[in-house]
């Protein structure tokens, strides 16, 4: 299941994350970082929470 959350956050960053954690503090952070941070902090982000729920 982590390698689809994987794909997702590196499609869409926000998804990825909301898929590991839900609506959150993370999924907020990463959705600004996504948007205000050009996509590379966002999937940055994404996929160190990913990493770091299992």
């Amino acid at each position: 299941m982590d390698i689809v959350k994987i794909i997702c956050a590196i499609l869409l960053p926000p998804l990825g994350v909301f898929l590991q954690v839900g609506i959150g503090k993370d999924f907020w952070l990463n959705l600004l970082l996504t948007i205000f941070g050009l996509y590379i902090l966002g999937l940055v982000h994404a996929i160190w929470v990913i990493a770091r729920e299992n």
